[in-house]
């Protein structure tokens, strides 16, 4: 089964589809209905690059948690909860992991909550928040020009989803109107794009039958709509050039263009002639969470993690994720999208993971970049019931045999975070809508 995601058109703009007033309803009620986050705190550090951290994490004990924040507890405190999930699940116990928790970090319920899953997207939980904590809410992606000493120009990119041929356009004409190359206006523009190797385009744990599809576009630094058309462009720094000499002769000039490593510095001397900035963090964070756009998680995660190497980006993320003071055993983090199969989280872990966003100081743009029960995004279709419509803010996530839908919903007496992932169950979503009717009646079943 194909992850969800919206698809990649060439000629749309990502930025006019997620636009932060489209969100302001929803988030009103959210915020309205929420208890105040924690006490504000300054934003955690990444510790500096050490030594690797191992990527099973199995046995470590978890170092405790920031200074003022509540901790998700060890045990159980709401019976008749537990008993109402536990027989939601029935027969399909050994499939799902599922647990519930409080903005005090009580564990209201929880099964299996300990093992580890295959949770698809609901790794994006992760690379978001990282981005988040890290970058800040206004950051954005930026696609600079650079012309350099011998009058040649450089394209440098950090991966914004949504570069497109006007970019493209903007660029010819700059190289253009500076003398292209030559010294003459209208002259040979000799150009080199900065790139990742072709071997590193895809995470190895990718199955190849993905990386045909437009969720399973390559991860490169420029990166024309996505890499992404109808289907995955399998070659982008081929359509790149194509595009920019087509750019460039429509405007009268000639082209000369060359790969160059990404990792290659620029010459002293170089100057900046133009920069393109992408739409800032809260719009890639609605397109990562709400839309499930694999690309997208995939550049923010390598962004944040300061490195395009994934095996280092993966041990910084895990690093960060330790600082946190989040029950990490069984947890392995392989990639930003969760579309490798080598991933594993825990519900517990989950759980865990929302409730430390909510205290967090930008708490409401990371829930506003969920999806929406029966509203938007990839929840857009499912749970439109009046008791779950609007109350349900979530990440999805689906693969073959997996489904996982983890976040933060409504209740009457507040917030309630729900983790559930389930590989191998037959009906996944008629579980977990049946699981948030119980939670929505957890403030009776569950005094404080």
């Amino acid at each position: 089964m194909r992850p969800e995601m919206a698809p990649i058109f060439p000629h749309s703009s990502h930025r006019q589809r997620h636009l932060p007033g489209a969100r302001l309803g929803a988030l009103a009620l959210l915020l309205a209905l929420q208890p105040a986050a924690g006490l504000a705190q300054s934003r955690p550090a990444i510790p500096a690059p050490g030594p690797a951290t191992p990527p099973a994490l199995a046995g470590l004990p978890a170092p405790p948690p920031p200074t003022g924040l509540p901790q998700l507890q060890g045990q159980v405190s709401c019976p008749a909860l537990q008993q109402r999930i536990q027989a939601t699940v029935g027969g399909e116990v050994g499939a799902w992991s599922i647990s519930v928790a409080d903005p005090s970090g009580r564990l209201l319920a929880e099964v299996n909550g300990r093992t580890p899953r295959v949770p698809a997207s609901n790794v994006k939980l992760i690379s978001t928040a990282f981005a988040l904590d890290q970058l800040g809410p206004d950051h954005r992606l930026s696609t600079r020009l650079w012309q350099l000493p011998d009058g040649s120009f450089r394209l440098t990119g950090e991966g914004d989803p949504d570069l497109a041929l006007p970019h493209l356009q903007r660029f010819a004409q700059l190289a253009l109107r500076n003398g292209g190359s030559t010294g003459v206006p209208g002259g040979v523009v000799r150009l080199e794009l900065a790139e990742e190797p072709s071997q590193v385009w895809w995470p190895s744990g990718w199955n190849p039958g993905d990386r045909v599809y437009a969720y399973g576009a390559p991860i490169t630094r420029l990166a024309v709509t996505s890499n992404a058309i109808h289907d995955a462009v399998q070659n982008p720094p081929a359509r790149l050039q194509t595009l920019l000499e087509r750019s460039i002769s429509q405007q009268g000039g000639q082209a000369q263009l060359r790969l160059v490593s990404s990792r290659s510095p620029l010459p002293d001397g170089a100057v900046l002639l133009y920069e393109q900035p992408s739409a800032p963090m809260h719009n890639l964070l609605s397109l990562a969470n709400s839309e499930s756009h694999n690309f997208t998680a995939e550049v923010l995660m390598r962004q944040t993690a300061g490195t395009w190497d994934l095996a280092l980006a993966q041990q910084r993320t895990t690093a960060w994720l330790m600082a946190q003071g989040l029950p990490l055993q069984g947890v392995r983090v392989v990639d930003g999208s969760g579309l490798d199969r080598s991933n594993r989280l825990t519900s517990h872990f989950v759980a865990a993971l929302l409730l430390r966003m909510d205290q967090h100081p930008y708490a409401r743009q990371y829930l506003s970049s969920m999806a929406v029960s029966g509203q938007r995004g990839t929840l857009r279709n499912i749970y439109t019931d009046p008791a779950l419509q609007g109350r349900f803010y979530a990440k999805t996530g689906t693969l073959r045999g997996v489904r996982a839908i983890s976040g933060v919903l409504l209740t009457n007496d507040g917030a309630r975070y729900v983790a559930a992932i389930a590989n191998g169950s037959a009906q996944p979503n008629t579980i977990i809508g049946q699981v948030l009717r119980q939670v929505q009646a957890s403030p009776s079943l569950c005094p404080g």
